[in-house]
């Protein structure tokens, strides 16, 4: 095993390949070299990654669509990068942690070494696949977000993987499929889809044209144990609008369903690959008891700011919504923020302060095989449902150096009496107490504080490899009890690793 992190290490300081770099490899969660208003789409897409104060802002144009990530690279015409490339690079995910909590005092840790495999071909065709093994014993804040884990004695493994493949055969269509997240929104969090749980197979489909970007995407996930794997599939539609160079509106809807149940094995239903059809109209013209989620986005940009929100719609009665009465299938959640850039000198700056929230039982459903998650986890914001959160970051950098300073405040309610009060979206919704009285906070009412402070140096310019130092302090309100962990890690940041919840 020893030899293996050697290995790896070398091959991270060492890392080969030709073709280019550039504006190509910045740590955003939208990856576009500069572009000007004479743009192509070409085969590349980004990773999705928390933006930094390094990041390329775009340039206000009513063909750009930064609403799913990863964006696909827009290149200019006058200097297209379509020249083939091939990398191979090495990864490493080293954390050691330790927790002012009884339980850790002795100190955990997480270890883990790969490689990626990466490739742009004929200005139309991405490739990437990237995987890392490890083993851990941590806590289940820093348990690794892998599709892959499993337990051998007294040690837990885990594989972590993530593939993406990009095929574009004009300046309209782009065609993906791998094995990896998606992310849908300009916040920190995402009421529709977040990239904070599990990776999922899935492939998508995406069409540009006039002022639209139309996309669908197919997801392929499970829950259950090892070896005891229950299937569940996911449709969903995005229309991204450009009213005006700083105006975005987005129009969101999914179906999540279960492939097979006690009377009917269904496989992916073929209704739902519709790319043109809306699901609400479709789940009953079938008589199913699928779960559907409907929301609408808007995005407003001014020089280096962006005002944005998001709202989700999971079941709602008017009546019951003006008479305030808190019935429990009056589902929702939204969003509310802005960010933005500035810099000082040579110091660069990011910034954000946004608001989430969401109504008891929203996401949730019948059984874990039709709730909104994936593998224990939402897909949508991770705290699921009953909660509301202000959440505030500052961001700083000057060449090598960096620093991330983030604070958030969250209202929670959570079951009591063996009854489902909304919060857990993996419990059924029929083990409720009671038809009305459901507000945020319903059950028993939790409030916590953190922050956070990450201090990271980039030890290779060109290779994302950061040595880093992180301090958590999370303080129970009810409980009147404080807890302060800090953890020291070498990664290579290639995809998000959030810790901030």
């Amino acid at each position: 095993m020893k030899g293996i992190f050697y290995i790896a290490l070398f091959i991270s300081f060492g890392s080969f390949g030709q073709g280019f770099q550039g504006g190509l490899q910045t740590t955003e969660r939208l990856i576009i070299p500069p572009q000007s208003t004479n743009t192509k789409i070409v085969g590349g897409v980004g990773r999705i990654f928390e933006e930094l104060p390094s990041d390329k802002v775009l340039d206000l144009s009513i063909k750009t669509h930064t609403s799913i990530k990863p964006v696909i690279r827009i290149q200019p015409k006058s200097a297209p990068l379509n020249r083939n490339y091939t990398e191979i690079k090495g990864l490493v995910d080293w954390n050691y942690l330790k927790s002012t909590t009884t339980d850790y005092q002795l100190g955990q840790y997480k270890l883990g070494v790969g490689a990626e495999f990466e490739s742009y071909l004929n200005g139309k065709w991405f490739f990437r696949l990237a995987a890392v093994q490890g083993l851990h014993e941590t806590d289940s804040l820093y348990n690794p977000k892998s599709y892959f884990q499993w337990q051998k004695g007294k040690m837990n493994y885990y594989t972590d993987i993530r593939s993406r493949i990009s095929y574009t055969p004009n300046h309209i269509l782009n065609f993906q499929a791998g094995l990896d997240h998606n992310f849908i929104g300009q916040g920190s969090r995402s009421m529709f889809l977040d990239d904070y749980g599990k990776p999922y197979p899935f492939a998508m489909i995406r069409a540009r044209f006039w002022r639209l970007e139309y996309s669908i995407l197919y997801q392929f996930m499970r829950e259950g144990q090892h070896k005891d794997w229950e299937g569940k599939f996911a449709s969903s539609h995005h229309i991204s609008f450009n009213a005006t160079k700083w105006l975005n509106i987005g129009v969101f809807e999914t179906v999540v369903f279960q492939p097979k149940d006690t009377l009917l094995h269904r496989g992916f239903d073929a209704e739902y690959l519709n790319p043109m059809v809306f699901y609400r109209p479709q789940e009953y013209s079938i008589g199913s008891s699928d779960n559907v989620l409907l929301g609408i986005e808007a995005s407003a940009k001014w020089k280096q700011h962006t005002a944005y929100f998001q709202f989700i719609i999971d079941e709602f009665f008017l009546a019951e919504i003006r008479a305030r009465s808190g019935w429990w299938a009056n589902k929702f959640g939204g969003q509310l923020g802005i960010k933005g850039h500035f810099q000082k000198g040579n110091h660069k700056f990011f910034y954000r302060a946004e608001t989430n929230f969401s109504r008891p039982f929203t996401y949730s459903h019948i059984s874990e095989e039709l709730n909104y998650g994936n593998q224990g986890t939402p897909l949508a914001h991770v705290y699921g449902s009953n909660f509301a959160e202000i959440l505030g970051e500052l961001k700083w950098e000057r060449e090598k150096w960096g620093a991330n300073f983030f604070t958030n405040y969250s209202f929670h309610g959570s079951d009591k009496d063996g009854f489902n009060y909304g919060a857990d979206i993996y419990q059924p919704y029929i083990n409720r107490p009671f038809e009305l009285g459901h507000f945020i906070g319903s059950g028993i009412q939790r409030n916590f504080f953190r922050t956070q402070l990450t201090v990271n140096y980039s030890i290779l310019r060109k290779r994302p490899l950061k040595l880093f130092i992180q301090n958590i302090l999370f303080h129970d309100v009810q409980n009147q009890q404080t807890n302060y962990t800090v953890v020291i890690g070498l990664r290579s940041m290639l995809w998000n690793d959030y810790r901030n919840y």
